[in-house]
């Protein structure tokens, strides 16, 4: 998990012992900072290999470590010279610290901790920043990942993945350390209140505004779980834009040279009349093993199969009559679609409710393979429904073949339970132009599942575009991927740099959404201070590059040549960790020879899977 003791059977171990986390929320955007605190109480020097799971959507911009009161900055570097650099520091007796992106998954990631010899204490400070997503009833998801499922192997094993390291397996009851969590809320709409499936101390207002607050989790807490807050503002549909200043001492093509706007919309679009009708719709479950198991250590009935069925029927009993419609599982062979009728769909029913996770493993890149095999039906564009856990590893090699389909279809994720592959759900649908949902709560899964659907069937939003009102002389230059598709009540995020002269103070530019739908022509517009305002952690410049990041890395390993390119330039630039660069650290001031081969030291993870739960609760704040 993310927070993690080092220990090594049979020897004593290395408690973690404390984890403080700190979180700024301003808006829809999260900076993080996690501290995770160690100190080596054995009688010899270890080397300690820990991992954990991020959101796929973070943009790591900074680690560093408090090593006896000194504070050691890592240096971004390419991936194979920050192995070279921590290997090299080891062997001279260094203390030196590396932070990587797994090769196999963008929101898995490893670090090591090199020479940490007796009696040494050492603090390590991880900080990133991410878009928070909308929830269908207006609410900000954060969550804070702890649990790292054991992922399934493909044939194809990729060589070097940190997911191989065997790390122990302890009881709950047994495991040392907890979690504290402060959050600051800030919105110039005010905050109405605050839910999480943790406790949560109550919601304390910073002022008589209601625009920030503060919230932490009660003490106590165990890593059993991901911990979630959602965030309810008084308004939250607004469009806004906010720019950020650059570093204008940079190069002329140094990526945060300009000031960066971040453009926020949220288009209003109508209802389509009459609702499309036509379409061939399938759905694929993932029935491995790991299916059986509970939806959380919180659940104490329903597995996450079953809830994979129930949102597959609710959704197979919504579909227009007219549509094809098919349904079966990973591994299992594949037959063509059936037109949508009163007896098919009882068919399929009793199908679905026999339907067991007894297919082995998840075998999710045969499936897509299948499905890319087979002819498509004319009139009726495909849908793809995806119901998993997301245990499973090389998720970049899935994306990929997925990517390279992505005018055939689009696609649509739902992650069931706890330790779900952000990066293998949101990439697929992304890379299709659909959309991603998590369910962990049985209580908000109808609302998720029939939201999906009516995006589904909504029309294609025509000749979308954006144009800039600004004062002579300055530009806006669109940094953002092209957007594939717009969904109604979907909020759309598009970053830009403002290049040329800028004004003085008070002037103001204005940005303008259009787009068609069914032959009627719509528009958004917001207008916006041109003033930009500085960040010590250049959060926007930060959230800019990882969008085109996701967009081109593809992994260490399936990044074609010009993209690399590309991935490691922005990465450099910015100073944000990629698939191809690393942070390493090195403490020169500790040079003690090593005498022999370090004791290697891995991460245990609570027994989550199969332990016997309890349905989740919901705990208000404000």
């Amino acid at each position: 998990s993310q927070v993690s003791l080092l220990l090594n059977s049979g020897l004593s171990p290395v408690p973690l012992k404390s984890i403080s986390v700190t979180l700024s929320i301003q808006e829809f955007v999260a900076d993080v900072s996690a501290t995770l605190n160690y100190e080596n109480k054995g009688r010899v020097p270890v080397e300690a290999f820990f991992v954990f799971p991020m959101n796929e959507d973070s943009a790591v911009y900074s680690f560093e470590a408090l090593v006896d009161e000194k504070i050691i900055v890592a240096e971004l570097q390419d991936k194979m010279k920050a192995h070279a650099s921590y290997e090299n520091a080891i062997s001279q007796g260094h203390q030196a610290f590396l932070l990587e992106e797994d090769v196999s998954s963008r929101d898995v990631f490893c670090c090591n901790v090199g020479n940490l010899y007796p009696g040494s204490k050492v603090a390590l400070t991880l900080k990133y920043v991410q878009e928070l997503p909308l929830e269908p009833d207006g609410a900000l998801r954060f969550v804070f990942p702890a649990i790292l499922n054991p992922q399934y192997h493909l044939s194809r094993w990729p060589a070097n993945t940190c997911l191989q390291i065997k790390a122990p397996i302890v009881a709950l009851d047994n495991l040392p350390y907890t979690l504290s969590m402060t959050a600051t809320i800030s919105s110039q709409h005010g905050i109405k209140k605050v839910r999480s499936n943790c406790r949560l101390t109550p919601l304390k207002y910073l002022g008589n505004d209601k625009t920030t607050a503060q919230i932490s989790l009660d003490g106590g807490h165990k890593f059993d779980r991901d911990v979630q807050l959602l965030i309810y503002y008084s308004e939250v549909h607004t469009p806004r834009v906010a720019v950020e200043l650059g570093k204008p001492e940079t190069s002329s093509d140094c990526f945060m040279k300009e000031p960066t706007a971040i453009v926020s919309f949220y288009p209003n679009i109508p209802q389509a009349q009459p609702p499309v009708t036509r379409g061939e719709f399938i759905f694929f479950m993932d029935r491995s093993g790991s299916m059986q198991c509970p939806m959380s250590k919180q659940d104490k009935s329903q597995l996450r199969i079953d809830a994979a069925k129930e949102t597959l029927i609710l959704l197979l009993k919504n579909l227009p009559v007219g549509c094809y419609f098919n349904v079966f599982g990973f591994g299992s062979s594949y037959e063509d679609s059936v037109r949508y009728t009163q007896h098919t769909m009882e068919e399929a029913l009793r199908k679905i409710n026999v339907m067991k996770a007894d297919l082995g493993g998840t075998e999710i890149l045969t499936t897509f393979n299948a499905i890319y095999g087979s002819p498509t039906i004319p009139g009726h564009p495909l849908q793809l429904f995806v119901f998993t856990d997301g245990e499973v590893s090389d998720t970049f090699s899935v994306m990929s073949e997925v990517k390279s389909n992505s005018k055939r279809h689009r696609c649509f994720s739902f992650g069931i339970g706890e330790g779900v592959s952000t990066s293998l759900l949101k990439g697929i649908a992304r890379a299709t132009g659909g959309t991603s949902e998590f369910i962990s709560a049985q209580d908000r899964m109808r609302s998720k599942a029939l939201l999906t659907l009516k995006r589904s069937l909504q029309p294609a939003v025509e000749d979308f575009s954006l144009s800039w009102c600004l004062p002579l002389g300055l530009s806006a230059k669109v940094l953002s991927p092209e957007q594939p598709v717009i969904f109604r009540g979907q909020r759309l995020i598009i970053y830009a740099q403002l290049i040329g002269l800028m004004p003085p103070k008070g002037a103001r530019g204005e940005v303008c959404l259009t787009y068609k739908l069914q032959g009627k022509s719509f528009e958004n517009k917001v207008t916006f201070s041109l003033h930009p305002k500085p960040d010590a952690n250049f959060t926007i410049h930060h959230l800019a590059a990882k969008s085109l990041l996701q967009l081109k890395d593809m992994g260490f390993r399936e990044t074609p040549a010009n993209d690399k390119k590309e991935v490691l330039k922005i990465s450099f630039e910015c100073g944000i960790m990629s698939s191809h660069t690393a942070f390493v650290a090195i403490n020169k001031d500790l040079n003690q020879p090593v005498q022999g081969p370090l004791i290697r030291r891995d991460i245990p993870r609570p027994v989550l899977l199969g332990a016997v739960t309890a349905m989740p609760r919901y705990y208000g704040g404000g």
